[in-house]
């Protein structure tokens, strides 16, 4: 499996012309880097005027590994080719580098360039990445894998401060500036002076594209440039053409949704995603990237009701980074899971249009209250006062689901004031959980369950944002909830769990351990008080009969606008949609859930059949989606052509997709959108999989497909966009567009591409 590795951009505080002089010390050996024994000069070209210098070296490496495994390899030496092109009128530097020793059995390929800031031309940045890919290593492969990128990430946290060495060498010996180069009046920029240094020197090509530069704010204050230096996620739009580059304001720096351009800055991922090894900040990155990827073509909003397409913020990607131990291929699966549950449920809205019921706001006792000695937002929770069955009767799970979800999406809000506020990343919060008042009553098991429920939704869709929990007078019914809800809680979050007795959080390593005296809650002998509700009994006359609740969950969930429906092999679903009048546009958004599927949209003068369900499919009952549905309509009996024609080409669409579409009506009629089962072709081996293979190596086989959809009729008249000008939009992850109940982010054409 070939491994990957990006950097994030690294800032020098120095010209880059200084930064080249320092850069140029390390050969041709460095003290600094013991494996780094020799280099010699196989090739040398300058321009005439000085403006381009290219250099070939042959790297001589003596590698960290065990004597056995060199003698086997048979070798005491590693020899790399590095080929550097210093183009001093656009102040950059590009270096690629290869391995020669055992080429033909593992593959090393580097790529690094320094280059000019873009805001501050007294600054430098410099990027790396690199891949490798071991075929075969006499039965070592994986020994050697391990050995090697564990070296390369020393490597790699060392690079910077090896440049900051010979910079603060330069400045012992005097030298704080270096001249910028400057055109010669006389020279001729098409000559070539080659300095051959070996027989048959391997050069690279003179004109080599110079990548542009990414717009990176600058701080304005002096102490704080570690802060807002070069940070990538102010949404950043570099013009391929151009290589023209706009800021976002000021007052948006915080915003950490990107652009495809965008780049992260290491000083940013210090300062607000706290210290990460180097192999951690590829993970991150290279996520990143592949969000953005994904959701190329997505920005384009048809209505002035639809939001601009966002990626998630970088501290929710790194939250399931660390969910799975950096994991790229895990994380980026239960990201996808949680992604679409958030579209489907309209998560990112919840703050603002969940309003909890006044029996919520009167008997459920929890609120936040301050923060701990570690600025993290302090959540408490008195779940022995809390009448459990009481609310359950009252409200129903789905509400109280809901109110548990604005919770959370309110602890992540105020973790990211919490990082403002204390100059830190803050990524979790605590949790003080009161038990004083427990007993058998909170057993019941309608309530267990509903807890069990939360605790599953929670634990799949906020992950790692759990940073202590306090569970404080834990009586002796205690080991019974817990041994019901300890296996649904994940083994690292339970790690998380310091569990008091009585009055032992008085103690030493008790509560005063992590939450300062002066916040301590008057109900725990503190002296703050805690507008957190006392709770009490829930009265009776408030309880919903169990119809009443079910019908409350159903409505719930219909507030979303997407449907959702299952695809069998052989049962494909049907949606007609009747147009009265002709140059009507219809437009769509789906998601395929599970399996792939091939899109098709037909016309028909004739009304198609009563709906019919498909006796295969039964009730979805997932705590977190409504039930899904197959209905056909076209008649087995028509034939294509004569009572049906296609007006669309067929759209295969994989697992993990979004298509987001339109078509122009030409006749009237009815309109029928298909989604039919199509079987996954096998794909390619590869790292990173490409955009139209995602979540392939997460398919399992299967005769069942899920879609989630959302269909509109517009009048051309009102439809907003060109119609000849716009593509529909087809993306990995769907989940993150955003929904409204009045239009969606499909893009206008008559025919569907990619």
């Amino acid at each position: 499996m070939v491994q990957k590795y990006q950097s994030p951009i690294r800032v020098y505080k120095q010209p880059f012309e200084l930064v080249m002089e320092a850069y140029e010390r390390r050969f041709p050996t460095c003290h600094l880097i013991p494996m780094f024994v020799d280099s010699e000069v196989l090739g040398e070209t300058e321009r005439e005027d000085g403006s381009i210098h290219q250099v070939q070296r042959r790297c001589k490496l003596d590698v960290d590994a065990p004597r056995l495994l060199k003698r086997i390899a048979g070798v005491d030496y590693v020899y790399f080719s590095q080929e550097n092109t210093l183009n001093k009128r656009e102040r950059t530097l590009h270096i690629e580098s290869h391995n020669e020793t055992f080429s033909n059995r593992v593959i090393i390929h580097e790529l690094c360039s320094y280059s000019a800031h873009p805001e501050n031309e007294d600054w430098t940045c410099f990027e790396q990445s690199a891949s490798l890919d071991i075929k075969s290593f006499f039965g070592f492969e994986s020994t050697v894998e391990k050995m090697a990128m564990k070296q390369y990430a020393s490597s790699i946290k060392k690079g910077k401060e090896i440049i900051e060495f010979y910079l603060n060498q330069l400045e012992e010996e005097g030298i704080s500036h270096v001249p910028r180069w400057t055109p010669s009046l006389d020279a001729s920029s098409s000559s070539v002076t080659t300095k051959p240094v070996c027989a048959t020197p391997k050069l690279l090509q003179l004109e080599q594209p110079v990548t542009p530069a990414v717009s990176i704010p600058v701080s304005t204050d002096a102490n704080d440039h570690e802060i807002a230096n070069a940070i990538n996620n102010d949404a950043t739009q570099s013009d391929a053409t151009s290589n023209d580059a706009t800021n976002q304001p000021d007052d948006q720096t915080e915003n950490q949704t990107g652009t495809p351009d965008d780049k992260l800055d290491a000083d940013y991922i210090k300062r607000y995603l706290g210290d990460l090894t180097p192999l951690q900040e590829s993970c991150l990155i290279r996520l990143r990237q592949w969000l953005q990827e994904s959701h190329k073509g997505k920005t384009l909003t048809l209505t002035p009701s639809s939001p601009p397409f966002q990626i998630p913020k970088d501290e929710h990607i790194l939250r399931f980074l660390r969910a799975r131990d950096f994991n790229m291929e895990k994380a980026r699966e239960i990201l996808c899971q949680s992604l679409t549950w958030r579209k489907q449920n309209q998560v990112d809205y919840l703050l603002e249009t969940w309003t909890s019921p006044q029996v919520l706001n009167d008997y459920y006792t929890g609120g936040w209250h301050h923060h701990d000695k570690e600025g993290r937002p302090l959540y408490i929770l008195r779940l022995g006062q809390m009448d459990t069955k009481g609310l359950v009767r009252a409200l129903g799970e789905e509400s109280l689901l809901r109110h548990v979800l604005s919770i959370n999406e309110e602890g992540l809000r105020r973790c990211e004031e919490n990082t403002k506020v204390f100059g830190r990343p803050i990524s979790c919060w605590t949790c003080l959980v009161d038990l004083e008042g427990l007993n058998m009553r909170h057993l019941w098991r309608p309530g267990i369950k509903a807890l069990l429920r939360i605790i599953e939704v929670v634990e799949a869709n906020y992950p790692e944002t759990l940073g202590r929990l306090l569970i404080l007078r834990a009586p002796r019914v205690f080991p019974v909830l817990w041994t019901l809800v300890s296996p649904f809680i994940d083994e690292n979050t339970r790690k998380k769990f310091l569990i008091y007795a009585g009055n032992d959080y008085q103690g030493p390593g008790g509560l005063l351990d992590y939450i300062d005296k002066e916040v301590i809650p008057d109900f725990l002998g503190g002296e703050c008080m805690c507008e957190v509700p006392e709770g009490g009994l829930v009265p009776k006359s408030l309880y919903r009969t169990a119809e009443e609740l079910e019908n409350e969950d159903i409505s719930l969930w219909t507030e979303t606008i997407y449907q959702s429906a299952s695809v069998f092999k052989g049962a494909p679903h049907e949606l007609v949609i009747e147009i009265i009048d002709a140059s009507s546009v219809i437009t769509w958004d789906f998601d395929v859930c599970k399996g792939d599927v091939v899109f098709h949209l037909y016309h028909s003068k004739r009304a198609p059949q009563t709906p019919r369900k498909d006796p295969l499919v039964g009730q979805h009952s997932s705590i977190t989606t409504p039930g899904g549905n197959n209905v056909q309509l076209i008649d087995k009996s028509w034939t294509l052509g004569l009572d049906y024609s296609m007006v669309e080409s067929p759209l295969t669409c994989k697992e993990g997709e979004s298509v987001q579409g339109s078509h122009v009506t030409r006749w009237p009629g009815f309109y029928i959108l298909q989604w039919k089962f199509h079987t996954m072709p096998g794909s390619a081996s590869t790292n990173l999989p490409r955009v139209d293979d995602v979540l392939a190596s997460l398919q399992v086989s299967s005769h069942k497909c899920k879609v989630m959809y959302y269909t509109e009729v517009i009048g051309s008249e009102d439809f907003r966009g060109s119609m000849t000008s716009l593509e529909s939009s087809h993306s990995g992850f769907s989940q993150l567009s955003h929904a409204t109940s009045t239009s969606n982010h499909s893009q206008s054409s008559s025919m569907i591409s990619r």
